[in-house]
């Protein structure tokens, strides 16, 4: 009996051998023809922002990279950061009839829900990134819906101990928090940032940002000018957005502070961000590796449109980038890849 097992699952070692071997050499004869992997699939894909947003065009590098990688046709939407028109291009896209989609996820679980199930029920495989669906994810993690960005509330929690840490803030010091409480999912990175600064006993001072800045940073200069003019004694400021990080050496500059005078702790690399970092108006980014979250979710649904495969969720967000790291990273951030 014993020897009778081993001899088929010889025998279906040796089949899978076989067979794994037929395909390598059905994909070198593909390759050597030109043909890419995953050509002839059709995906729709939210890079999030507008085409010169710091954050989404790099967002975007990671896609157009895995496009021409992968051999799949990528149609681009952007949405200037508005949950409104990501809802209404997000219909768009499935009226349209794609293989799979890639949408952010800023809207939340409770808008996004309707629209994918809809989506499913066309056969469509849909993915997110950059802010999480869990309730969707779980319920189709199985057909492909996966995760591709950072652990938010974490990510803030992380973002304001290391900030607060490096500006040597005390119990009573002010702090001023910049950020998007109002939006479901993803205002739990700005939650996850207060909570902490809270808890080591600072005086937290927030601002919602508005749907005008969140589409265009540079409305946001009278807002942190008009607070630093009537609270002189704040000692930190968190920036919950990535343009707006990439922006606080204008925001300083026109509120007349010197570098170093307020320390500034954000979100995202960038090239924007790298000079703000080098010039000494920003103190600390969290890098969140935008570009991971275009590559891998174009893959994911390449993936599982093609073979399959469920849902990954990959946590994008580690890093704290300063002056004392920013050196490697800095011409990446530059060329677009960090």
């Amino acid at each position: 009996m014993k020897k009778s097992v081993l001899t088929i699952g010889l025998c279906v070692l040796l089949l899978f051998a076989y067979t794994s071997a037929v395909f390598a050499e059905g994909q070198k004869e593909a390759m050597a023809e030109g043909e890419k992997h995953f050509e002839g699939i059709n995906i729709v894909f939210f890079p999030g922002g507008n085409e010169g947003c710091p954050f989404a065009s790099v967002v975007y590098r990671g896609a157009l990279a895995a496009e021409y990688d992968l051999g799949v046709d990528v149609e681009y939407v952007w949405s200037d950061w508005l949950n409104d028109k990501m809802i209404a291009q997000f219909k768009d896209a499935v009226a349209r009839r794609p293989d799979g989609i890639a949408v952010m996820g800023h809207p939340g679980d409770a808008a996004l829900a309707p629209l994918v199930d809809d989506a499913r029920s066309r056969g469509i495989v849909v993915t997110s990134q950059n802010t999480s669906l869990p309730t969707i994810e779980a319920k189709y993690k199985a057909e492909g819906f996966g995760y591709v960005g950072q652990d938010l509330y974490g990510s803030g929690k992380m973002l304001a101990e290391g900030a607060a840490s490096r500006a040597g803030l005390k119990p009573g010091d002010r702090v001023m928090v910049w950020g998007l409480l109002g939006q479901e999912t993803r205002g739990l990175r700005t939650k996850g940032a207060i909570d902490v600064l809270e808890e080591m006993g600072m005086t937290v001072d927030y601002i919602e940002i508005s749907d005008a800045v969140n589409s265009d940073p540079a409305q946001g200069t009278p807002i942190i000018t008009s607070y630093i003019s009537t609270k002189p004694d704040v000692k930190l400021i968190i920036t919950d957005h990535g343009a707006l990080t990439s922006t606080v050496g204008t925001y300083l500059r026109a509120a007349r502070k010197n570098p170093g005078d307020i320390y500034v702790g954000g979100f995202d690399l960038s090239a924007a961000s790298v000079d703000a970092i080098n010039s000494g108006y920003l103190g600390v980014v969290l890098d969140q590796q935008p570009f991971l979250q275009g590559y891998l979710p174009v893959l994911q649904l390449a993936l599982t449109i093609k073979y399959g495969f469920s849902g990954l969720n990959i946590d994008t967000g580690a890093a704290l980038i300063d002056k004392s790291n920013i050196a490697f990273v800095a011409p990446l951030a530059k060329e677009g890849f960090r």
